[in-house]
């Protein structure tokens, strides 16, 4: 069993398990989550696919199955559905106990406003360093499109993506070279800017936050429609 999917498999066997918990019953709302992890994961796998192929990032044979798809390993292309299964899982969970989680209206206005900001100076000023360029376009258009809809989500994901960074930190931290000999996930640090948070590119912070928000935007709108 290679590295990179034993990291997946105890992310996501806990969530999995706890999925049907009586008070929780997570496995009730999969008909928004699975449907929005698909689809997130289509446009996030096919940017993938590309940054992999221009060398902007990679991953190293030796924590790997062996097994490609798209020119992408096997357990890359599992950690878009585990990774933010888990999340989502992890941020639905903390709400089921504490149901006032939130940030106040015009707090999240302001905050939100003030990363789509962020994120447009970094995106001008950067537009030469491709992962920068595209994470931070990312987040911009995740956040600005929960101020178009008006989301309710945002508000309490702020806080809960706290608690999401622990396992985040642990399993990225560990994808990206900590506690082993080589990275598992490589990057091109030319196209990117170069800060790293133990071993943690910080602009994969911001992927994850993107990631998750628009699953848990999509999650919001079928929960609107179903």
């Amino acid at each position: 069993m290679s590295l990179y999917f034993l990291l997946l498999l105890v992310s996501g066997i806990v969530p999995l398990s706890l999925s049907f918990d009586k008070r929780l019953r997570f496995f009730k709302s999969w008909k928004y989550v699975f449907p929005s992890i698909f689809t997130v994961a289509v446009v996030y796998i096919t940017f993938d696919v590309y940054f992999t192929k221009m060398n902007y990032w990679g991953f190293n044979p030796e924590y790997l199955s062996g097994i490609y798809l798209f020119q992408l390993p096997l357990e890359e292309l599992l950690f878009f559905v585990v990774i933010p299964y888990a999340s989502i899982f992890l941020h639905e969970s903390i709400l089921e106990y504490f149901p006032q989680v939130k940030l106040g209206r015009k707090f999240n206005k302001i905050l939100v406003s003030t990363l789509i900001l962020l994120s447009v100076v970094l995106v001008i000023f950067n537009s030469g360093k491709s992962y920068t360029f595209y994470i931070f376009t990312k987040l911009a258009v995740a956040l600005l499109v929960a101020l178009w809809i008006r989301s309710q989500s945002i508000r309490s994901f702020f806080l809960t993506f706290f608690v999401i960074l622990i396992p985040f930190i642990i399993v990225n931290g560990i994808l990206t070279g900590s506690y082993i000999d080589e990275e598992v996930v490589w990057y091109n640090n030319a196209e990117n800017l170069g800060i790293r948070i133990f071993t943690i590119p910080v602009e994969d912070f911001a992927y994850a936050f993107s990631m998750i928000l628009f699953n848990l935007l999509l999650i919001e709108k079928l929960k609107k429609i179903y």
